[in-house]
């Protein structure tokens, strides 16, 4: 089975994989597509602290190959979105409706795949860099067969992420003003969540002006360049700031640009052990700074959600995928990614 592999030290196409059987509770995936996100790219290049040997990819959609005992929501043959969360559904914070908060879901990292007999870890629990993956049952979300598996593929991070941390957890509302620094496939995905509640004006902001189409096709009002103009066009500051960067200092501009009872919410990565500052007193005003982790998603309700608005043709998948490559391309695609010419990479099996 090939996938690409992160030994510590470089990520490369290997053959000679293998995965276990699905266990109790447990969904075996054909994987047909999978994007390439930057957090992909963060455990290359040790943003993102992980165990290697360790299989890519989080961002992924298939067809069901074999079931666990117990399983019965979905059935071989059927085709499936994939979510990172790997939650219990049995902790308070699942019986809350919170399951990215659940402590199994997170630094828990499985080995279900080896290697010339040494065991390969699992990434983000999903590991979609495979011909095949297994995965637990609440991860494996079924999805329409006319909706293109390329395109369901963005909807387990990069849709999830973006448009889950419009509506679940800044719960922007009609009317708003929204600023979304990054315009990469997170920050489209923001954008056309602040579109589809409602937002009125949505200001866009990125270095690159070559981005200003796509940003515009997903809803944005405005484009800019830096941060500068931003008051220009909203004299009081926005209602929301989202920061897609991952950048300290543009984390701090989210701050500075929020009106009375303002937002900014958190989404890039930057280093583990990076900090930011800001002027306490600016924050009096009822103004909020709002981690956010996986759009604050449910992702067997959501998943579904963000299907049936594809459907309706009210959330863009298709023009989120800017090219696709055989997966014998992966470095071709990751130097795109990196290089910031493609809003989504999508590798294909």
């Amino acid at each position: 089975m090939r996938g690409v592999l992160f030994d510590g030290e470089r990520a490369e196409v290997v053959d000679g994989l293998e995965v276990r059987e699905p266990g109790p509770g447990e969904v075996l995936v054909a994987i047909a597509a999978a994007g390439l996100c930057h957090s992909d790219l963060s455990v290359v290049d040790g943003t993102i602290p992980f165990p290697a040997p360790v299989v890519l990819g989080h961002e992924g959609a298939g067809v069901v190959e074999a079931v666990g005992a117990g399983v019965t929501h979905v059935v071989p043959g059927d085709h499936v979105a994939l979510s990172t969360l790997a939650n219990c559904g049995a902790c308070p914070d699942c019986d809350r409706g919170r399951p990215t908060m659940c402590r199994q879901a997170i630094g828990r990292p499985g080995r279900p795949f080896a290697r010339d007999g040494r065991p390969v870890f699992q990434f983000a629990a999903n590991s979609a860099f495979a011909e095949r993956t297994v995965v637990k049952a609440v991860q494996a979300v079924r999805i329409p067969r006319e909706l293109p598996l390329t395109s369901a593929a963005l909807i387990g991070c990069g849709v999830l992420t973006g448009v889950g941390a419009v509506l679940n957890r800044a719960r922007v509302d009609r009317g708003d003003t929204v600023v979304v620094i990054g315009t990469g496939g997170i920050g489209l995905n923001v954008i056309q969540g602040a579109r589809i509640a409602g937002a009125l004006r949505i200001v866009a902001v990125d270095a690159n002006p070559a981005k200003e189409e796509a940003a515009r096709l997903f809803g944005a009002t405005d484009f800019l360049t830096s941060t500068e103009k931003v008051r220009e066009l909203l004299p009081h500051g926005a209602d929301h700031a989202f920061e897609c960067v991952g950048r300290v200092e543009l984390i701090r501009q989210a701050i500075d640009l929020l009106d009375r009872h303002g937002q900014a919410i958190l989404l890039g990565v930057p280093p583990a052990t990076a900090e930011a500052s800001f002027r306490v007193s600016t924050l009096y005003l009822d103004k909020s700074v709002l981690g956010c982790r996986y759009g604050s998603s449910r992702p067997q309700r959501d998943i579904a959600l963000y299907a049936d608005l594809y459907r309706e043709k009210r959330l863009l998948l298709d023009e989120l995928v800017t090219r696709t490559y055989p997966v014998e391309d992966f470095e071709k695609a990751a130097e795109d990614a990196a290089a910031g010419r493609v809003a989504r990479a999508v590798l294909t099996f």
